[in-house]
């Protein structure tokens, strides 16, 4: 369980100046309004509070039990994003989150379904923003949707699954694009958006972009970019991290 201690103040100087560079970074590209979502994986409730109290509202997480403590224990005006891979058995975990504000990981229309059902069975109101993850790479380990049958998923989204928002399109790419410019992975999000607001007249938002390559994916039109080192450090491993 997640606790909460208040960050010191050479925290809360550095993770300010960490994150106010990384904002330039994005208010300096073509999409200046585009959303920084501050990537919180194994860091503590206290890094977390030290960045919001910076003005941060956007912040997310890979792992649900992760992700329900320090929600637990954080101002409820946080913005979480889940990025994680979903898993059909964790829907009802997530949709018992209040201000869970988007779920980034959809990898099927089944998957979107069963996140719907949760999350309207938990009798919340306000619809909850979806991305469907788009494996642009086509590598075996990595989870999306095969880039022929999104336009397929979208349209379920968007015409049988009343609790959701579908918001856009997210991938991760592969690390020989993510050293290449551009980035294959990138122009292939942009394609794929283009292609399905041509058939389906559905606007999408793009979610891509890391540490090492969101000033690019903003600069090819990312609307929503996922920065974790180069705001909070490097991460520690999973077994060391702690809540203080």
């Amino acid at each position: 369980m997640a606790s909460l201690e208040a960050p010191s103040s050479e925290r809360k100087a550095e993770l300010a100046q960490s994150l106010g560079q990384v904002r330039a970074i994005v208010q300096r590209s073509p999409n200046a309004s585009g959303r920084l979502v501050a990537v919180s994986k194994y860091k503590s409730a206290s890094d977390i509070m030290a960045a919001y109290e910076a003005g941060q509202r956007h912040f997310g997480e890979n792992y649900v039990q992760e992700l329900c403590d320090k929600a637990s224990v954080l101002p409820a005006d946080i913005r979480w994003h889940f990025i994680g891979r979903l898993q059909s058995n964790k829907c009802k975990a997530l949709a018992g989150i209040p201000n869970l504000w988007a779920v980034e990981t959809i990898d099927s229309a089944a998957k979107a379904h069963k996140l719907n059902d949760a999350w309207t069975s938990a009798g919340n109101q306000t619809p909850l923003h979806v991305f469907v993850q788009v494996n642009t790479s086509n590598e075996e380990s990595k989870g999306g949707v095969e880039q022929r049958e999104v336009e397929g998923v979208v349209r379920e989204i968007a015409g049988a699954c009343s609790g959701l928002c579908l918001k856009g399109l997210m991938t991760i790419g592969s690390v020989e694009g993510s050293n290449q410019r551009p980035n294959p992975d990138f122009l292939a999000m942009v394609a794929l958006r283009d292609t399905i607001k041509q058939n389906a007249g559905i606007d999408l938002e793009l979610s891509m972009g890391m540490s090492d390559d969101f000033e690019h994916a903003l600069e090819l039109g990312a609307t929503n970019v996922r920065v974790g080192s180069k705001i909070f450090g490097t991460r520690p491993p999973k077994a060391s991290a702690t809540s203080t």
